[in-house]
């Protein structure tokens, strides 16, 4: 857990949160700035910085954030969603920690922003 970290606070209860899901590993919960009717944020309880700092031992967390979002998505009413990390401030990262937002419930332009 890093300490000055939002969403290690979140995931450690410090901090608190509209959660979805829980498990040792991943925390789902609402997004507080919603994009679209179903919007919620899937984060590994490891703090990992962004998707480059993402390792080889870090996979099998990375595929378990996948179907947890697919799982948490369906549980909400959503069949076609779309997923999506941001790394670093340029992209649109303000959370230094990786997290998967996962967007449903209405139609999805493409390209996004």
């Amino acid at each position: 857990m890093m300490d000055d970290c939002l969403f290690c606070k979140i995931a450690a209860g410090e901090i608190p949160a509209n959660k979805l899901y829980e498990d040792d590993d991943l925390l789902a919960f609402r997004d507080i700035a919603p994009q679209a009717p179903v919007h919620f944020l899937i984060i590994p309880k490891k703090h990992i910085k962004d998707p480059a700092h993402v390792t080889e031992a870090d996979e099998a967390l990375i595929g378990k954030m996948m179907r947890v979002g697919a799982q948490v998505a369906k549980e909400n009413g959503v069949t076609d969603f779309r997923l999506v990390y941001n790394n670093g401030a340029e992209a649109g990262q303000t959370v230094f920690h990786i997290h998967m937002h996962v967007l449903g419930g209405r139609s999805l332009s493409w390209p996004p922003g």
